[in-house]
Protein backbone atom coordinates (compact mmCIF):
# COMPACT_ATOMS: atom_id res chain seq x y z
CA UNK A 1 0.00 0.00 0.00
CA UNK A 2 2.87 2.38 0.68
CA UNK A 3 5.08 1.27 -1.99
CA UNK A 4 7.49 3.38 -3.73
CA UNK A 5 4.73 3.16 -6.98
CA UNK A 6 1.69 4.30 -4.25
CA UNK A 7 3.79 7.39 -3.26
CA UNK A 8 2.48 9.78 -6.87
CA UNK A 9 -0.96 8.05 -6.09
CA UNK A 10 -1.32 8.95 -2.47
CA UNK A 11 0.17 12.75 -3.10
CA UNK A 12 -1.79 13.19 -6.42
CA UNK A 13 -5.41 11.95 -4.77
CA UNK A 14 -4.24 14.30 -1.97
CA UNK A 15 -4.09 17.17 -3.54
CA UNK A 16 -7.16 17.09 -5.61
CA UNK A 17 -9.18 16.39 -2.39
CA UNK A 18 -7.95 19.31 -0.50
CA UNK A 19 -8.45 21.29 -3.88
CA UNK A 20 -11.97 19.98 -4.30
CA UNK A 21 -12.88 20.33 -0.60
CA UNK A 22 -11.71 23.92 -0.68
CA UNK A 23 -13.83 24.38 -3.76
CA UNK A 24 -16.83 22.66 -2.80
CA UNK A 25 -17.41 24.78 0.48
CA UNK A 26 -18.25 27.06 -2.39
CA UNK A 27 -20.00 25.11 -4.81
CA UNK A 28 -22.73 24.04 -1.69
CA UNK A 29 -23.21 27.15 0.07
CA UNK A 30 -23.73 28.57 -4.02
CA UNK A 31 -26.36 25.77 -4.61
CA UNK A 32 -24.41 24.90 -7.33
CA UNK A 33 -24.22 21.59 -7.14
CA UNK A 34 -25.62 20.95 -11.10
CA UNK A 35 -22.81 23.33 -12.35
CA UNK A 36 -20.54 21.35 -10.11
CA UNK A 37 -21.57 18.18 -11.87
CA UNK A 38 -21.77 19.83 -15.86
CA UNK A 39 -18.19 21.47 -15.59
CA UNK A 40 -16.66 18.25 -15.56
CA UNK A 41 -18.56 15.84 -17.62
CA UNK A 42 -18.49 19.51 -20.05
CA UNK A 43 -14.39 19.71 -20.12
CA UNK A 44 -13.66 15.63 -20.86
CA UNK A 45 -14.45 15.95 -24.35
CA UNK A 46 -12.04 18.83 -25.13
CA UNK A 47 -9.65 16.02 -24.73
CA UNK A 48 -10.81 14.39 -27.39
CA UNK A 49 -10.26 17.27 -29.40
CA UNK A 50 -6.71 17.74 -28.43
CA UNK A 51 -6.48 13.98 -29.69
CA UNK A 52 -7.43 15.27 -33.07
CA UNK A 53 -5.28 18.18 -33.22
CA UNK A 54 -2.42 16.23 -31.90
CA UNK A 55 -1.68 18.80 -28.79
CA UNK A 56 -1.61 18.15 -25.44
CA UNK A 57 -5.12 17.07 -23.71
CA UNK A 58 -4.75 20.02 -20.52
CA UNK A 59 -5.02 22.62 -23.18
CA UNK A 60 -8.53 20.94 -24.34
CA UNK A 61 -9.32 20.52 -21.01
CA UNK A 62 -8.35 24.15 -20.41
CA UNK A 63 -10.24 25.39 -23.20
CA UNK A 64 -13.51 23.17 -22.85
CA UNK A 65 -13.41 24.09 -19.30
CA UNK A 66 -13.39 27.99 -20.28
CA UNK A 67 -16.09 27.61 -23.10
CA UNK A 68 -18.13 25.64 -20.28
CA UNK A 69 -17.79 29.02 -18.09
CA UNK A 70 -18.79 31.23 -20.81
CA UNK A 71 -21.70 29.28 -21.80
CA UNK A 72 -22.75 28.91 -18.02
CA UNK A 73 -22.56 32.46 -17.33
CA UNK A 74 -23.98 33.87 -20.12
CA UNK A 75 -27.15 32.05 -20.82
CA UNK A 76 -28.00 32.56 -17.31
CA UNK A 77 -28.01 36.39 -18.22
CA UNK A 78 -31.00 35.18 -20.30
CA UNK A 79 -32.93 32.92 -17.75
CA UNK A 80 -32.28 30.11 -15.01
CA UNK A 81 -29.17 29.31 -13.66
CA UNK A 82 -29.85 25.34 -14.17
CA UNK A 83 -31.52 25.63 -17.80
CA UNK A 84 -28.40 27.60 -19.14
CA UNK A 85 -26.32 24.85 -17.31
CA UNK A 86 -27.95 21.94 -18.66
CA UNK A 87 -27.58 23.76 -22.44
CA UNK A 88 -24.13 24.25 -21.73
CA UNK A 89 -23.55 20.73 -20.96
CA UNK A 90 -25.63 19.30 -23.89
CA UNK A 91 -23.81 21.58 -26.50
CA UNK A 92 -20.68 20.71 -25.08
CA UNK A 93 -21.48 17.17 -24.76
CA UNK A 94 -22.54 16.72 -28.57
CA UNK A 95 -19.57 18.16 -29.41
CA UNK A 96 -17.44 15.81 -27.89
CA UNK A 97 -19.43 12.79 -29.42
CA UNK A 98 -18.24 15.08 -32.53
CA UNK A 99 -15.00 14.52 -31.76
CA UNK A 100 -14.90 11.03 -30.71
CA UNK A 101 -17.00 9.67 -34.06
CA UNK A 102 -13.54 10.85 -35.99
CA UNK A 103 -11.29 8.49 -34.10
CA UNK A 104 -11.00 5.26 -33.01
CA UNK A 105 -8.37 5.89 -31.13
CA UNK A 106 -9.49 7.66 -28.24
CA UNK A 107 -12.43 5.32 -26.33
CA UNK A 108 -9.95 3.66 -23.97
CA UNK A 109 -8.86 7.31 -22.57
CA UNK A 110 -12.69 8.31 -22.36
CA UNK A 111 -12.77 5.65 -19.18
CA UNK A 112 -9.79 7.17 -17.50
CA UNK A 113 -11.62 11.01 -18.25
CA UNK A 114 -14.53 10.02 -16.40
CA UNK A 115 -13.09 7.67 -13.47
CA UNK A 116 -9.42 9.03 -13.45
CA UNK A 117 -6.28 7.35 -13.48
CA UNK A 118 -4.92 7.64 -9.49
CA UNK A 119 -3.23 4.78 -9.61
CA UNK A 120 -1.03 5.52 -12.72
CA UNK A 121 -0.27 9.33 -11.87
CA UNK A 122 3.35 9.90 -13.79
CA UNK A 123 5.58 12.31 -11.80
CA UNK A 124 4.88 14.99 -14.32
CA UNK A 125 0.82 14.98 -13.98
CA UNK A 126 1.98 15.56 -10.42
CA UNK A 127 3.65 18.49 -10.69
CA UNK A 128 0.80 19.73 -12.93
CA UNK A 129 -1.43 18.98 -10.35
CA UNK A 130 -0.12 20.87 -7.45
CA UNK A 131 0.94 23.68 -10.05
CA UNK A 132 -3.10 24.17 -10.96
CA UNK A 133 -3.94 23.22 -7.23
CA UNK A 134 -1.42 26.14 -5.94
CA UNK A 135 -2.86 28.74 -8.70
CA UNK A 136 -6.89 27.20 -7.52
CA UNK A 137 -6.34 27.91 -3.75
CA UNK A 138 -4.65 31.12 -4.42
CA UNK A 139 -7.59 32.52 -6.24
CA UNK A 140 -9.69 31.11 -3.67
CA UNK A 141 -7.74 33.14 -0.87
CA UNK A 142 -8.20 36.53 -3.53
CA UNK A 143 -11.51 36.10 -3.80
CA UNK A 144 -12.40 34.88 -0.42
CA UNK A 145 -14.68 37.83 1.08
CA UNK A 146 -16.32 38.87 -2.35
CA UNK A 147 -17.10 35.54 -3.20
CA UNK A 148 -18.37 34.30 0.00
CA UNK A 149 -20.94 37.50 0.71
CA UNK A 150 -21.98 37.15 -3.23
CA UNK A 151 -22.94 33.79 -2.31
CA UNK A 152 -25.23 34.31 1.01
CA UNK A 153 -26.64 37.83 0.31
CA UNK A 154 -26.04 38.95 -3.72
CA UNK A 155 -28.05 42.05 -3.15
CA UNK A 156 -25.51 43.27 -0.35
CA UNK A 157 -22.60 42.78 -2.68
CA UNK A 158 -23.65 44.65 -4.78
CA UNK A 159 -24.75 47.23 -2.49
CA UNK A 160 -21.29 47.45 -1.16
CA UNK A 161 -20.33 47.66 -5.24
CA UNK A 162 -19.05 43.93 -6.08
CA UNK A 163 -20.48 42.94 -9.35
CA UNK A 164 -22.15 39.69 -8.43
CA UNK A 165 -21.93 38.79 -12.20
CA UNK A 166 -18.29 38.82 -11.96
CA UNK A 167 -18.18 37.03 -8.91
CA UNK A 168 -20.41 34.13 -10.58
CA UNK A 169 -17.59 34.22 -13.16
CA UNK A 170 -14.38 34.09 -10.97
CA UNK A 171 -16.33 31.11 -9.06
CA UNK A 172 -16.87 29.26 -12.40
CA UNK A 173 -13.40 30.23 -13.27
CA UNK A 174 -12.29 28.17 -9.92
CA UNK A 175 -14.38 25.56 -10.57
CA UNK A 176 -13.20 24.95 -13.67
CA UNK A 177 -9.85 24.80 -12.88
CA UNK A 178 -10.02 22.40 -10.22
CA UNK A 179 -11.99 20.10 -12.65
CA UNK A 180 -9.50 20.60 -14.97
CA UNK A 181 -6.57 19.66 -12.40
CA UNK A 182 -8.56 16.80 -10.73
CA UNK A 183 -9.85 14.71 -14.00
CA UNK A 184 -7.09 13.26 -15.20
CA UNK A 185 -6.48 11.87 -11.41
CA UNK A 186 -10.02 11.09 -10.35
CA UNK A 187 -12.11 11.53 -13.08
CA UNK A 188 -14.95 13.68 -14.29
CA UNK A 189 -17.61 11.67 -11.80
CA UNK A 190 -15.53 11.32 -8.89
CA UNK A 191 -14.38 15.25 -8.48
CA UNK A 192 -18.11 16.11 -7.90
CA UNK A 193 -18.67 13.71 -5.58
CA UNK A 194 -15.41 14.98 -3.95
CA UNK A 195 -17.05 18.60 -4.27
CA UNK A 196 -20.17 17.78 -2.78
CA UNK A 197 -19.94 14.91 -0.18
CA UNK A 198 -17.83 16.53 2.07
CA UNK A 199 -18.68 19.82 2.08
CA UNK A 200 -22.14 19.49 2.80
CA UNK A 201 -20.92 17.36 5.91
CA UNK A 202 -18.76 20.11 7.05
CA UNK A 203 -21.25 22.82 6.60
CA UNK A 204 -23.85 20.50 9.04
CA UNK A 205 -21.09 20.35 11.98
CA UNK A 206 -20.03 23.91 11.84
CA UNK A 207 -22.00 27.92 10.38
CA UNK A 208 -18.05 29.17 10.52
CA UNK A 209 -16.84 29.69 6.78
CA UNK A 210 -13.47 29.23 7.53
CA UNK A 211 -14.15 26.34 9.76
CA UNK A 212 -16.27 24.89 7.70
CA UNK A 213 -14.07 25.24 4.78
CA UNK A 214 -11.30 23.45 6.21
CA UNK A 215 -12.94 20.63 7.71
CA UNK A 216 -14.29 20.05 4.25
CA UNK A 217 -11.14 19.76 2.77
CA UNK A 218 -9.90 17.63 5.57
CA UNK A 219 -12.83 15.09 5.22
CA UNK A 220 -12.47 15.43 1.04
CA UNK A 221 -8.40 13.77 1.75
CA UNK A 222 -9.93 11.45 4.02
CA UNK A 223 -12.30 9.79 2.09
CA UNK A 224 -9.30 9.68 -0.89
CA UNK A 225 -7.43 8.41 1.89
CA UNK A 226 -9.79 5.80 2.92
CA UNK A 227 -10.92 4.79 -0.67
CA UNK A 228 -7.12 4.54 -2.07
CA UNK A 229 -6.49 1.52 1.20
CA UNK A 230 -9.72 0.27 0.25
CA UNK A 231 -9.13 -0.27 -3.93
CA UNK A 232 -5.87 -1.37 -2.73
CA UNK A 233 -6.97 -3.88 -0.22
CA UNK A 234 -10.28 -5.66 -1.79
CA UNK A 235 -8.83 -5.34 -5.22
CA UNK A 236 -11.70 -3.18 -6.37
CA UNK A 237 -12.31 0.31 -8.14
CA UNK A 238 -11.68 3.51 -6.60
CA UNK A 239 -14.28 5.06 -7.76
CA UNK A 240 -16.85 2.81 -5.87
CA UNK A 241 -15.37 3.72 -2.30
CA UNK A 242 -15.07 7.55 -3.18
CA UNK A 243 -18.63 7.99 -4.50
CA UNK A 244 -19.85 5.81 -1.45
CA UNK A 245 -17.82 7.09 1.43
CA UNK A 246 -18.88 10.72 -0.02
CA UNK A 247 -22.77 9.39 0.39
CA UNK A 248 -22.19 8.12 3.65
CA UNK A 249 -20.58 11.78 5.28
CA UNK A 250 -23.19 13.36 3.68
CA UNK A 251 -26.08 11.06 5.21
CA UNK A 252 -24.11 11.51 8.74
CA UNK A 253 -23.83 15.24 8.24
CA UNK A 254 -27.51 15.64 7.86
CA UNK A 255 -28.37 13.59 10.66
CA UNK A 256 -25.85 15.85 12.87
CA UNK A 257 -27.91 18.95 11.87
CA UNK A 258 -31.01 17.28 12.35
CA UNK A 259 -30.12 16.63 16.03
CA UNK A 260 -28.18 20.27 16.65
CA UNK A 261 -31.08 21.92 15.60
CA UNK A 262 -29.45 22.91 12.15
CA UNK A 263 -30.69 24.00 9.16
CA UNK A 264 -30.99 21.19 6.88
CA UNK A 265 -29.81 23.44 4.04
CA UNK A 266 -26.34 23.04 3.90
CA UNK A 267 -25.66 26.16 1.77
CA UNK A 268 -27.13 28.45 3.84
CA UNK A 269 -24.83 30.56 5.94
CA UNK A 270 -25.60 33.86 7.55
CA UNK A 271 -23.88 37.31 6.79
CA UNK A 272 -22.82 37.54 10.24
CA UNK A 273 -20.85 34.42 9.71
CA UNK A 274 -19.13 35.86 6.85
CA UNK A 275 -18.57 38.78 9.12
CA UNK A 276 -16.72 36.59 11.51
CA UNK A 277 -15.44 35.11 8.37
CA UNK A 278 -12.76 37.57 8.22
CA UNK A 279 -10.70 37.12 11.62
Amino acid sequence: MFDAYMINTWLGGTLVAVVAGVVGFFVVIRGSSFAAHALPLSAFPGAAAASLLGIDPLIGLLVFSALGILGISQLTRLGRSDIATALTLAMLLGLGALFLSRTTEYFQAIYALLFGEILGISLAALGTVAALGAVCLIAVAVLFRPLLLSSVSPDLCEARGVSGAWMEIGFLSIVGLATTMALPVVGALLVFSLMVGPASAARAFTDHPVKAMLLSASLSAGTVWIAIALSYQFDLPIGFFVGAISAISYGVGRLRARRAGRSPDPGLVSVRRVEIGRS
